[in-house]
């Protein structure tokens, strides 16, 4: 028996229990010929996103099979394999690809996974440390990496949503990538802890979250959104000629109501960023970056632990927005590492 958490919809409410789950409630579907489950690992960590915590709540845009092992990010440890990528032993980690969704995730001992999703978890960082990181991390990372391929290599960017994990992230990334940051966050009291990230000023986010024209001051060689809606459409309005913004969440809204000024007369560039269905190549990629760019301190500053059976209550506090970074969950017992 593997002990997880398990979400069921009905019509009333979700079911959230942490309990035993046998064999047959970590498998695939029998009627998904698409699933690949040819690793097995023994999960030690995962994290609890805000994807995750919709989960918790019940929203069918996330939990989309019933029932479902929530959890987006899995790390841990190979126990048997039937992919030629992996043995038994290796240390690995998946972020997205459908788990927590589509397929069991993360919050439970045992994970059956599709190898050819996995990449190994750089030696750098322990398995705690990257579920710190986790899908925030590596989406930040991916659109840092958006960014400079598009050719914004230097520069005042800013970020917005920098309380969150994937704003704190993007700004220890970008600063270690020598841009100057600007960090935008509805909460002033996480000022000092910005700034010591590698934020050189941090404003309001009333400052984006207002009606806008649809050209203003140029300010931004680029931009990292972690929010959509109007911040997004305020910052678009402020990007420098052929710069760009990177749109990688929704928090505030999934709406956008922009002109397409900046586009056709900046040469501005809205390109987005979705860590769930990044190809293996890319993935790979993004984890070398962060093994190289990110200091393990970073992310112990950045991601709070947390154990198993507390997560269904902190999810309750990340949709409120009251976690500054991440939260790290120890799936197995003693997962302190």
């Amino acid at each position: 028996m593997t002990r997880g958490w398990q979400i069921t919809l009905d019509e009333s409410a979700p079911r959230v229990a942490l309990r035993d789950l046998d064999d047959t409630a970590l498998r695939p579907d029998a009627d998904d010929r698409d699933a690949v489950a040819d690793v097995e690992v023994a999960v030690t960590c995962s994290g609890l996103n805000y994807k995750d915590a919709l989960a918790f709540a019940g929203n069918p845009g996330v939990v989309r099979r019933s029932p479902l092992v929530p959890g987006i990010d899995v790390v841990g440890t190979v126990t048997a394999s039937s992919s030629p990528r992996w043995a038994v032993g290796d240390r690995v980690l998946l972020n997205g690809a459908g788990a927590g969704e589509t397929r069991h995730g993360g919050l439970a001992e045992r994970a059956l996974l599709d190898g050819g999703t996995l990449v190994a978890t750089p030696a750098v960082f322990t398995d705690l440390q990257a579920a710190g990181i986790g899908t925030a991390g590596f989406t930040a990372m991916l659109a840092v990496l958006a960014l400079q391929q598009h050719g914004v290599i230097r520069g005042d960017v800013l970020v917005t949503g920098a309380s969150g994990g994937l704003g704190s992230f993007a700004i220890a990334l970008l600063a270690r990538a020598g841009f100057t940051v600007t960090a935008a966050t509805g909460r002033p009291e996480n000022d000092s802890r910005l700034r010591e990230l590698g934020a050189t000023s941090v404003i309001d986010r009333a400052e984006l979250d207002r009606p806008s024209r649809a050209l203003e001051s140029q300010r931004w060689a680029g931009v990292v959104d972690a929010v959509g809606g109007q911040p997004l459409a305020t910052a678009l309005a402020q990007v420098q000629p052929f710069g760009a913004a990177v749109a990688c969440g929704n928090a505030a809204s999934p709406a956008l109501a922009t002109t397409v000024m900046p586009f056709i007369l900046r040469g501005v560039a809205l390109l987005g960023v979705n860590s769930s269905l990044t190809g293996l190549d890319l993935r790979e990629l993004a984890w070398k970056r962060l093994a190289r760019d990110l200091d393990p301190a970073i992310v112990d500053a950045i991601a709070q632990p947390i154990d198993l059976d507390e997560a269904a209550d902190r999810a309750v506090d990340v949709l409120a927005g009251r976690v500054p970074g991440r939260l790290a969950v120890r799936v197995a017992a003693g997962s302190a590492a």
